[in-house]
């Protein structure tokens, strides 16, 4: 991986007065853990919600603003897709927001259309400086680069453009340290390392065929595993069946038909994560146990990460981004800080409260900037 694939040095005065802008925009700051996390909320909804991207004055914005060029980033998960326009001094001109565009979940055409749409509704009638691609799927060189194959070719790509894993603007959100490890767990999991010297660890991220486990589909996978198993006598009795039964209003071996003949998508089971949370908190041992998996899954993350950049013994900020960990679950959140202070003394867990946006607006912008002023080679990084 290319150096351009990492976040640049940090914020001098003019790069804290634009992230600060756009702190007022998206709302939220990124907050080091220290000390005890504050009360949960009732355990019957743990699901995080972000503060919405602004629509308020769009167009007044605009109209202050036009004429100037702009950058557009994108960032693009499994669920929803952010897209930020942005004069170069960092001020805000439009935002949009769309249902999810991972290639790997939507197929790359579709996602393609969604993301052109979105670049073109928030650029407006504006000179595009460049776009930041930033998407949950694009795991492999290959997709990257057929990615950036399918959207070359459009009027807003000539300027400059960068393609990457939707990691590396939750990362960029969170820190603008060189030596990081960012972690996500949302509907599923990934992870990546950075070292200053551009080294950089990532992970395959293709489901179970490459190691993968945790997040809001395989919680609710395991969740709807062991209630079929209650149900059946084969395993011990958990609250997850009745849970499980509520959630979706049917008996589980109902569910479970749907899922096996099409008429659901397997997706729907990342619905199950709050019931997992509630249920163990509710004390059910099985509930329980796939919480603590969770919380060893991540800090394995972090393990792997730290281990392969030799980096175990500095003082790495570790963010932790996505649903799952902003959720505010105190016994997982106390599990991963035991178990990443014994893989890793000196890091310290980062907790992201800015939307992962702002890391992909941040990037673009840096690497707008280091273009401007000579360095064209970043605008066909990788």
């Amino acid at each position: 991986m290319d150096m351009t694939a990492h976040p640049l040095p940090g914020p001098g005065p003019a790069e804290q007065e634009r992230l600060d802008k756009l702190d007022e925009r998206f709302g939220g700051v990124a907050a080091e853990r220290a000390g005890p996390q504050p009360p949960p909320e009732e355990a019957g909804d743990k699901r995080t919600h972000h503060q919405p991207l602004p629509e308020e004055a769009g167009e007044e914005r605009a109209g202050r603003h036009e004429g100037q060029p702009v950058i557009v980033a994108v960032d693009g998960g499994g669920s929803k897709t952010d897209a930020v326009a942005v004069t170069l001094a960092g001020d805000v001109v439009r935002t949009a927001r769309g249902p999810g565009s991972s290639p790997q979940a939507e197929g790359l055409d579709a996602s393609v259309q969604l993301v052109d749409r979105l670049v073109r509704e928030v650029a407006g009638g504006a000179p595009v400086a460049r776009v930041g691609l930033y998407l949950s799927g694009l795991d492999l060189p290959r997709e990257i680069a057929d990615y950036r194959a399918a959207v070359s070719g459009r009027a807003w790509a000539r300027g400059g453009l960068d393609v990457d894993n939707d990691l590396f603007a939750l990362l960029r959100a969170g820190t603008d340290e060189r030596d990081a490890v960012a972690v996500v767990c949302g509907t599923g999991m990934n992870a990546v390392g950075v070292r200053a010297d551009g080294e950089t660890v990532r992970f395959l991220a293709v489901g179970a065929i490459s190691g993968d486990w945790g997040g809001g589909y395989g919680l609710g996978l395991e969740a709807l595993w062991h209630a079929a198993r209650d149900v059946d006598g084969r395993g011990p009795h958990t609250l997850l069946t009745a849970a499980v039964e509520t959630e979706f209003g049917l008996p589980v071996a109902e569910l479970s038909e749907q899922l096996h003949v099409g008429d659901r998508s397997h997706a729907d089971l990342a619905r199950l994560a709050p019931v997992v949370f509630a249920a163990a908190e509710a004390g059910d041992d099985v509930a329980r146990a796939l919480v603590d998996r969770q919380a060893d899954e991540a800090v394995t993350f972090v393990r792997a990460c730290v281990t392969r950049l030799d980096l175990a013994a500095a003082p790495v900020p570790v963010v932790l981004g996505g649903s799952i960990f902003q959720a505010g679950h105190a016994a997982m959140d106390a599990r991963i800080a035991a178990g990443v202070a014994e893989v890793s003394p000196a890091a310290r867990l980062v907790t992201l409260t800015r939307p992962p946006v702002e890391g992909a607006v941040l990037l673009t912008l840096e690497r707008a900037r280091v273009a401007e002023n000579g360095d064209r080679s970043l605008s066909h990084s990788p």
